[in-house]
């Protein structure tokens, strides 16, 4: 019998990696992909994607999606672990034990899921960590993943990064410093098609915009832009 997981899923590069990891193992049955969303923005937390292209994604996959709603914009880690401890008794009391996170090498996060998932009696798994993140994105194009970058960090991107795809011209144009796969916070991105995916998202590159300190590019799902259309 496999082992029931949920993923931590965030929607982008690393996120996928961990599924495609799980699913070649062929041990985990993944109950369902669980996401934190701004109620206020109706958007994926961080990533600033929007929750219809949440939603989609989660279609082209084929797995069930969990929304979890923070209850503010600026949510304190106070309400965030009191929202996340209560959707993880609901998920122990059906047999779940078990969270995958696409985590790579940051040790305090680890630590911190780790802890707080112990206090309820689940565990941790982290299917690519201590991976070489240079490998883990060649393999990632190497698979044929389709990305884009959601949000650049401008202190260490300038806005030109915003939107772009994932692609060996990105990792070539990286300035020196940066890591290949954003892990100190230098991007995140969101994945529409690959070797998982059941289809292809169909989504458009809207425009870029500077909020505090993140670039943001808004990627605009196709089927929105039809409906304007019409």
């Amino acid at each position: 019998m496999k082992e029931k997981v949920i993923l931590s899923w965030s929607g982008g590069k690393d996120s996928a990696m961990a599924l495609h990891a799980l699913l070649k193992s062929g041990l985990y049955e993944i109950v369902s992909l669980l996401t934190t969303v701004s109620k206020q923005y109706e958007r994926i937390s961080h990533h600033g994607v929007r929750v219809e292209l949440l939603e989609q994604q989660a279609a082209a996959l084929g797995i069930r999606l969990h929304k979890l709603y923070l209850p503010q914009a600026n949510c304190s880690l106070e309400d965030y672990e009191a929202v996340m401890k209560k959707a993880m008794l609901e998920y122990k009391d059906k047999d779940v034990l078990t969270v995958a996170f696409g985590d790579v090498f940051l040790q305090d996060l680890r630590e911190y899921r780790q802890r707080n998932l112990a206090k309820v009696g689940m565990e941790a798994i982290f299917p690519i960590w201590r991976r070489d993140t240079t490998e883990i994105v060649r393999t990632f194009i190497d698979l044929g993943f389709k990305a884009y970058l959601t949000c650049v960090d401008s202190e260490k991107l300038g806005s030109q990064f915003a939107g772009r795809p994932i692609d060996a011209d990105l990792i070539r144009d990286l300035p020196d410093g940066i890591d290949p796969c954003g892990e100190n916070g230098e991007f995140h991105s969101y994945v529409y098609d690959g070797p998982i995916f059941q289809r292809p998202v169909g989504l458009s590159v809207g425009e870029v915009v500077l909020r505090d300190v993140r670039y943001f590019a808004d990627l605009i799902p196709i089927d929105r832009r039809v409906k304007k259309r019409a």
